[in-house]
């Protein structure tokens, strides 16, 4: 019996991976975004207004919450543009490194405020997981190849 239901799995997995990537993009809307992104931008606007109107004009935190809304912003901008760049594209390569920029100062900004806050050593453990992230990140989108190597079947 398990031979039975692993075979059409194991079908089903090899035909999904052999399909290439301009077929499995979502469909385009007229607007070229949906309606769930437009209402998450709007939720990420107004709790981003609502934190700078209750931030009693201390500059240190309008500075984290505008500098975290803009980054959130170009992020979701660049990864839209790096779904739509054709994969041979050299552009490709350069919204990718925009993309880990823009996270890694993300993840910073945010180890720092959560930091400021805990004793020592779990600030130390705080900037040791932000700084993991940041080069397995890096690790991930640069170093690790994509394609498979000559000798894998």
């Amino acid at each position: 019996m398990k031979s039975k239901l692993a075979s059409p799995l194991k079908s089903m997995e090899q035909g999904q991976l052999e399909q290439p990537l301009a077929h499995q993009q979502p469909p385009q809307h007229e607007m070229g975004f949906s309606l769930l992104t437009l209402i998450g931008f709007l939720f990420l606007t107004f709790n981003s207004v609502m934190a700078l109107y209750r931030s009693d004009r201390d500059i240190p935190t309008i500075a984290f919450v505008v500098f975290s809304y803009v980054d959130l912003v170009l992020l979701f901008y660049c990864l839209r543009l790096f779904e739509r760049t054709p994969p041979e594209s050299p552009r490709r390569h350069h919204i990718k490194t925009a993309v880990w920029l823009l996270t890694a100062m993300l993840t910073a900004v945010f180890s720092y405020k959560v930091a400021a806050i805990m004793p020592f050593p779990v600030k130390v453990l705080v900037w040791a997981m932000a700084g993991a992230t940041v080069l397995g990140g890096f690790y991930t989108f640069f170093l690790h190849s994509e394609q498979k190597k000559p000798n894998e079947g």
